[in-house]
């Protein structure tokens, strides 16, 4: 049933959890603090609509200091009426003129309009008594790319060609829809943080490996390169030839330590190597790839928007598409990548941090109605606790969430 829903007020929380052990630490973030800056959307019906954008500490307050200016753009707008348009409401968001100089279209302020846009899609979903999957699937093409802001994209991806990709999907849609059934596959990244002992790495492979999971990530870029290959040779070690094993450096490496090191862990046999240098140097990542092809790239978790999305897809040098929707401008921006990805046939990998609450949804949908490929979804357990409907993963998959909304309603806040 599509409910007739007011949106009364929208308000932040500022939440943050301490990890132990640890736990999140990558080659940059030595000590990470997990934060959510929400955005909660109330209504004259009693429903809220949930949103989040995840940082890693003292910034989040800055996030949710924009969220409270944001919302304004949305209070007193009934929820179905506000998404038929919602390309030019998120447009209107990013384009603020008091918020634009900040960015434009990154940064804190990009964090807070992915907050309150999420906020609306679940709310949305919410509305029509669906998970987001549901909605997202079965809204006609037209519907769904009103939510869309394509500007900036025209030369590569019009309003009529993001219509047309859907429509075409859609002839073959059933056949896909099989993955209802069995879930999404996962991959684990919590076997190997920066800061374990290469004894917990082993440790958590076999655990890995006993709950299902057939692939595996490890954080790399240490200052000594060999402690990097000698874990990485670990890893293979443990989990075998057949296991999918991914690297990541979080950007720790300039090109010549990136082209030197990458060629060194080929021995593993990687799957991708992810973030190996900085996230806005396109040149750099296409020099990289040629150097140590065929060894594939992996990119997207600190890339901020879709244009820089579309220069790194026009440039060839993404070969596994990380969009985050907690960082790009939220669920319109991801489906928005999403299909350019889709155009330049690049499939998409999203980075989870631990937001695989809501990409639990949107990889159901890519793989549906878009046709990409369902190749595994990230998996960090930290917050699940949080959660009132965590994710659940069994034999290694992603079950199906089946609970209205997109899975962020928060037990407590």
């Amino acid at each position: 049933m599509n409910k007739t829903i007011v949106i009364k007020k929208g308000l932040s929380a500022n939440l943050k959890y301490e990890l132990n052990g640890g736990a999140g630490s990558d080659a940059i973030h030595k000590t990470p603090i997990y934060a959510y800056a929400v955005c909660r959307l109330e209504t004259d019906k009693g429903i809220n609509g949930t949103g989040l954008a995840f940082t890693l500490g003292t910034g989040n307050e800055l996030v949710c200091k924009a969220i409270d200016y944001l919302v304004s753009h949305i209070e007193g707008r009934e929820i179905n009426e506000l998404m038929a348009n919602f390309g030019q409401v998120s447009k209107n968001m990013a384009e603020d003129p008091n918020f634009r100089w900040l960015g434009p279209h990154k940064g804190v302020v990009h964090l807070a309009l992915a907050s309150v846009v999420n906020a609306c899609f679940d709310l949305w979903a919410k509305a029509h008594e669906v998970p987001l999957w549901k909605l997202l699937i079965e809204l006609p093409p037209e519907t769904l790319v009103n939510t869309l802001d394509l500007s900036y994209l025209e030369e590569i991806m019009t309003t009529e060609e993001a219509i047309s990709i859907l429509k075409n999907q859609a002839n073959t849609k059933s056949t896909r829809e099989t993955i209802l059934e069995t879930g999404y596959r996962g991959y684990d990244t919590s076997i190997g943080w920066f800061n374990y002992s290469d004894e917990k790495i082993k440790e958590n492979i076999n655990k890995a490996m006993d709950q299902g999971f057939t692939a595996m990530k490890l954080k790399v870029g240490s200052q000594n390169s060999q402690r990097d290959i000698r874990r990485a040779m670990l890893v293979r070690e443990t989990a075998g030839p057949a296991a999918t094993l991914m690297l990541d450096a979080n950007q720790q490496w300039n090109l010549p330590q990136a082209i030197k090191i990458c060629r060194e862990l080929k021995q593993i046999n990687p799957y991708w190597i992810e973030e190996p240098t900085h996230p806005d140097d396109i040149a750099a990542h296409v020099t990289l790839a040629n150097e140590i092809q065929p060894l594939k790239l992996a990119l997207g978790e600190h890339v901020p928007n879709k244009v820089m999305f579309k220069n790194f897809l026009q440039s060839g040098a993404m070969h596994f598409n990380q969009v985050d929707a907690v960082r790009v401008g939220g669920v319109s921006e991801f489906i928005a990548i999403s299909l350019m990805s889709k155009k330049f046939g690049v499939p998409v990998v999203p980075h989870v941090g631990d937001m695989g609450q809501i990409h639990q949804h949107l990889v159901l949908f890519n793989h549906i109605s878009i046709g990409h490929e369902a190749i595994f979804l990230e998996h960090i357990p930290h917050l699940k606790t949080y959660f009132k409907f965590p994710a659940k993963i069994t034999g290694g998959f992603y079950e199906v969430p089946q609970i209205p909304g997109m899975s962020t309603d928060l037990k407590s806040y």
